[in-house]
């Protein structure tokens, strides 16, 4: 981890180092950011977090593949039925009405 190259051991000792910077998060979200791994991040907290470890986003985040991309590739993917490949995404297609005449009128 950035901090523990840069000496800072705990997450007091981190905050500090964010104080030092004008980055003022609670202990527990200091605490939260050194033990696992955040959920979200606000870009305006990383670059405070960057300047005050003196290292750059590449340093602080790893990039990871999408769940999504993982899962069926494009060329797999086929409508319910269909018997050959759709050229684009599968949409849903509105029903037409059932009778043929105008809309009747709601009861009153």
């Amino acid at each position: 981890m950035v901090a523990a190259q840069r000496d800072l051991w705990r997450p007091t000792e981190v905050l500090a180092a964010f104080q030092q910077v004008g980055f003022s998060p609670s202990l527990s979200k200091v605490a939260a950011l050194w033990s696992g791994t955040p959920v979200t991040v606000r870009l305006d907290d990383l670059d405070k977090m960057c300047a005050a470890l003196n290292c750059t986003v590449a340093d602080l985040l790893q990039a990871e593949p999408l769940a999504a991309m993982e899962a069926a590739p494009e060329s797999e993917r086929r409508a319910v039925g269909a018997e050959e490949e759709l050229p684009g995404p599968v949409r849903p297609v509105p029903r037409g009405r059932r009778g043929s005449g105008p809309r009747s009128l709601p009861p009153s």
